[in-house]
């Protein structure tokens, strides 16, 4: 089948509420209570789980319309997580009675997406439920047009960030300018409350604390300031985009450092000029490396997810970047250590085509342990790599470039040499255990013939 599928439904009662497993891919949906008093032949269609990050989906199309019969496993529609499309299918048989999130509209997961009827005479009283359902947000924003006197909205302002109160120390997570301003006005940065991303501090928070009053021409300015240039235009973020920039900020939690370390080519060039017509990539062949480098390394390939423990991980699985359309995608080489060249290059193709087809199972990009992100085809020689939210290191791999270096005995000698950068996790992490993981992947490299083995 060309495109991965996932069934979905429930059955809405006055006494019970059932959901049945997933045919194809086990979603584990978020329930929400539902606003649809629906009676027991008349079956809600929510938005399923596509992957343990997906908080919200996006309708893509609708492959049925209103008052088409479908059959159990039929597709349905078609849902974007924040990785991939996938087809979606129905447990029962029954008629597409109402479609409550119309195509190119977000829902929660959980959230009802569609009525199916058993009956065409139950139809009617679908359409009516799904009708009342938007009521509730229409009637939303009705509260505040019944402050007709202001003095109850003056009287009652937004409460102050209150200073947090906890058993034990907490973590203060603070932007270097804010770090500046606080030690500037003598403000005690672990009182201060922050309103930035997951909690971080900024320089408002800071001047909040401080009693520090915005100017009028700064304010002016912040209010000009977003107004786009004349001519550019605005494109809102795709599914995957939003999914990649909240990593990026959650990964701003996490203390990291990096190490560089240069890697003579001239072996891995001629082994790669060898093995390139039976299929291997450059990428997959990194890949291997460094499983086999962290199989000698272990703590390299560790875990670390809520800041009190971590796990050595059992299996080696390398997440390599891909940029795809609209984003950025980690395919996962899973049990690279254990893979033959060949046989991973081949797993390794597979997953490209997939990724920038979009339809990656969720267990063929959520499961690195390890992640690799080489430019060198671009000709980068060098660059820092952000890690990942839930692994411990990242590789950046840079270009192979002829250099001029001295022997022991004073003579030059040009060679082919590449940087490679990683960024780990200082919490589990550390300066040599980094380095030695390094020198090992140096040596596979520079004597590369045990990657054919």
């Amino acid at each position: 089948m060309a495109s991965p599928f996932i069934s979905f439904s429930a059955s809405v009662s006055n006494t019970s509420t059932t959901l049945l497993p997933c045919r194809r891919f086990n979603a584990f949906p978020r329930r929400r209570p539902s606003s649809f008093s629906v009676q027991s032949k008349i079956r809600e269609i929510f938005m399923p789980a596509l992957s343990s990050t997906m908080t919200e989906g996006k309708i893509v199309s609708w492959i049925k319309s209103e008052g088409d019969t479908l059959s159990k496993g039929e597709s349905v529609v078609v849902v974007e997580s924040d990785k991939a499309d996938m087809d979606v299918e129905t447990f029962y048989d029954g008629i597409l009675a109402a479609i409550v999130v119309a195509d190119g509209e977000t829902a929660p997961v959980g959230a009802p997406i569609a009525l199916l009827a058993e009956t065409e005479e139950e139809i009617a009283e679908a359409k009516a439920k799904a009708a009342k359902s938007a009521s509730p947000s229409a009637v939303a924003p009705a509260p505040p047009a019944e402050t007709t006197n202001p003095a109850p909205a003056i009287s009652q302002p937004p409460p102050p960030p209150a200073k947090s109160v906890s058993d034990g120390p907490r973590k203060t997570v603070a932007t270097p300018q804010a770090m500046k301003l606080a030690k500037q006005h003598k403000v005690d940065i672990a009182s201060v409350v922050g309103t930035g991303p997951y909690g971080r501090i900024t320089p408002a928070d800071v001047e909040a604390a401080a009693g520090i009053v915005p100017s009028k021409t700064a304010a002016g300015f912040a209010a000009v300031s977003p107004a786009p240039i004349p001519g550019s235009s605005v494109v809102p973020f795709t599914t995957m985009q939003s999914a990649v920039a909240k990593n990026m900020v959650e990964s701003l939690s996490v203390p990291t450092f990096r190490v560089g370390y240069p890697v003579t080519t001239d072996a891995l060039d001629a082994l790669y000029e060898r093995v390139k017509p039976k299929g291997v990539t450059m990428t997959a062949i990194l890949a291997k490396a460094a499983a086999m480098a962290l199989v000698q390394h272990p703590v390299v390939n560790a875990t670390c997810k809520d800041g009190k423990n971590f796990a050595y991980n059992c299996s080696i699985n390398i997440a390599v970047a891909v940029a795809i359309n609209g984003g950025l995608i980690t395919p996962v080489l899973q049990d690279a250590d254990k893979l033959d060249l060949y046989l991973l290059s081949q797993k390794w193709k597979e997953l490209v085509d997939k990724a920038r087809s979009k339809q990656l199972q969720p267990h063929e990009y959520n499961s690195g342990t390890f992640t690799l992100s080489n430019l060198g085809m671009f000709g980068v020689d060098r660059f820092d790599a952000i890690l990942p939210p839930g692994q411990g290191a990242i590789m950046a791999v840079g270009a192979s470039k002829p250099t001029v270096l001295a022997d022991a005995d004073g003579f030059f000698k040009v060679k082919s040499k590449m940087l490679v950068n990683v960024t780990a996790d200082h919490r589990i992490i550390y300066g040599a255990d980094l380095a030695a993981f390094l020198q090992t992947f140096s040596k596979i490299i520079e004597n590369p013939e045990s990657l054919t083995l």
